[in-house]
């Protein structure tokens, strides 16, 4: 990249049921300033209403980011005063109506000035950076599976058939502080970035995952063809749940 080129990104979004929900209760919103996914939990409904209210937060600061300069915007703290703010959402819904009680999403999004970007996450949703040959998970997963895995009692091969690897010991929830993982990056030209929820990686394997995201940085697909090979993967896995994927694909500035 020189110095002048101005970078951007090519994106999509896409959400299927799977295989074996009734109802989806993930949520995904894409821009070109603003990339997140939600997973959401509870029944009745209530993963839908939590994944909803906390992407509609999200869409509240890309709107009111949309005419400002964002070189003087604190990409970070934005974030992490969204997740705030959507923890309060989930809080007041849940007092208006208890029956939504319990109730919680998992959050992880990009707030981007291209090529700087801050990610924020909470929960087991994940982000993957494509760069060149390396496939890179920039989140880390708030399981109990992972926090075995850090201590070194769990072996990573061991935690992806572990039968409660879906157990979260961080989420956005009512009535609760929201204590996200905030990092800020910046990015390369060519870079190919992936959020998803586990609907995706409980199936599909990094090998394959990589395979998808190298079409888009090569060229050879597009990011809405990248992320229904992924679904498609998923759902030829099984589908056990919702799967949701944004790809997002840094290029120069037309």
């Amino acid at each position: 990249m020189t110095h002048d080129q101005v970078l951007t990104l090519r994106y999509a979004a896409g959400s299927d049921v799977g295989k074996h929900r009734s109802g989806n209760e993930d949520s995904a919103y894409a821009t070109v300033r603003l990339l997140a996914v939600a997973d959401g939990m509870g029944g009745h409904a209530a993963g839908e209403v939590a994944s909803a209210e906390a992407v509609a937060v999200l869409e509240e600061l890309d709107t009111r980011l949309a005419d400002e300069d964002l070189g003087e915007v604190d990409l970070g703290e934005e974030l992490a005063e969204a997740v705030r703010t959507a923890a309060s959402r989930l809080t007041e819904r849940v007092a208006d109506d208890p029956a939504l009680t319990g109730m919680g999403t998992t959050v992880t999004t990009m707030l981007w000035d291209c090529p700087r970007f801050a990610l924020g996450h909470i929960g087991d949703s994940r982000c993957y950076q494509l760069r060149g040959d390396t496939l890179t998970q920039l989140t880390r997963d708030h399981t109990m599976v992972q926090t075995l895995v850090d201590q070194g009692r769990l072996t990573p091969e061991a935690a992806e058939r572990h039968p409660s690897r879906s157990v979260l010991v961080r989420a956005l929830l009512a009535n609760m502080p929201a204590e996200p993982d905030i990092s800020l990056h910046t990015a390369q030209v060519d870079d190919v970035y992936l959020l998803c929820s586990d609907g995706l990686t409980d199936v599909v394997g990094a090998d394959d995952i990589q395979r998808v995201l190298t079409e888009v940085a090569t060229g050879t697909a597009a990011p809405e063809e990248a992320v229904q090979s992924l679904i498609d993967l998923a759902n030829e896995g099984g589908g056990p749940d919702n799967i949701t994927c944004v790809v997002a694909h840094v290029v120069p500035e037309d």
